[in-house]
């Protein structure tokens, strides 16, 4: 268990937020700043994610937005994770799970050392040109090799530890973690991992052939995509930016990061009632004769 926030003396911390594709961010951070400032020191404001973090001290990072909020805190902080507490501004909130009125009370826990500190699986993606890295970047939610116009299908290799797993056509190709088992993954009909789950699902979007379905397996192995027949606009997608077009000549690396993604949990916020609630797992049948 790592050193509790809070039990070190007075805590710090960083808030980041959307506040360039979201001027209501910078409004809420202005609502929230003082509440924070009775719980934590104010070290570092980012609304733009252009900050450097790399020799932040600071306990927790507060993140306001939605999940894509934390993937662009994540990219931001690098191989130097700071614990995150989200704050849902959005829509659905996987991981930005406190509504803004639940920050406090959730700050007050967080220094009394109340909650946990779950460890999420980060991904590395790296893009190989005749043995050369040209594109080399850290990941949350997952990697994809996507076609653009004129939308053909995919023909796409897949080796794992070197060995060719299978070759698919399909209109693209996913590697998810666990947290982004509930984004594009769940999308493309994936299955939903718990979130500190040491693996990868392997997902094609829309497959040819129907017997082709997602693949769970360990995050210790070493993935390689080659798109064996591109279009012009192939390209290999992190988190939702495109990190290079693709040819024939270029092979796509996935493994595990060597940092992983920290996410502050609270008392009362738990896996499955999130999933519940996310989700709108309602647990019941609707009977239309009754109804």
């Amino acid at each position: 268990m790592p050193e509790l926030i809070g039990k070190k003396g007075r805590g710090k911390a960083i808030i980041l937020g959307s506040g360039d594709r979201r001027p209501q961010v910078v409004e809420q951070a202005d609502l929230l700043r003082p509440i924070i400032k009775q719980h934590f020191d104010i070290v570092v404001e980012d609304f733009d994610y252009d900050a450097n973090l790399a020799d932040c001290e600071a306990d927790i990072a507060i993140v306001l937005g939605g999940d894509g909020s934390i993937l662009r805190a994540a990219k931001q902080m690098g191989p130097r994770q700071i614990p995150v507490l989200g704050v849902n501004l959005g829509k659905l909130g996987f991981l930005a799970d406190l509504q803004p009125e639940q920050l406090d009370p959730a700050l007050q826990l967080i220094a009394d050392g109340r909650y946990e500190l779950i460890d999420h699986l980060m991904i590395r993606c790296q893009v190989y040109r005749d043995g050369k890295v040209i594109a080399d970047d850290l990941g949350l939610n997952e990697v994809a090799v996507l076609g653009g116009p004129p939308f053909e299908l995919q023909t796409i290799d897949l080796y794992v530890d070197g060995d060719l797993a299978t070759t698919y056509s399909c209109d693209g190709l996913i590697i998810s973690t666990p947290v982004g088992s509930t984004a594009h993954n769940l999308s493309a009909g994936g299955p939903i991992l718990r979130k500190n789950l040491q693996a990868f699902v392997i997902s094609p979007i829309s497959p040819h052939t129907l017997t082709v379905r997602p693949v769970v397996d360990t995050a210790d192995r070493i993935y390689e995509i080659v798109a064996s027949k591109p279009n012009d606009s192939t390209c290999v997608v992190l988190d939702g930016q495109v990190m290079t077009r693709l040819t024939e000549t270029e092979r796509v690396r996935v493994c595990r990061a060597d940092c992983v993604f920290q996410l502050i949990q609270i008392e009362g916020h738990y896996y499955y009632r999130t999933l519940r609630e996310k989700l709108g797992w309602g647990g019941g049948i609707s009977n239309p004769q009754t109804d």
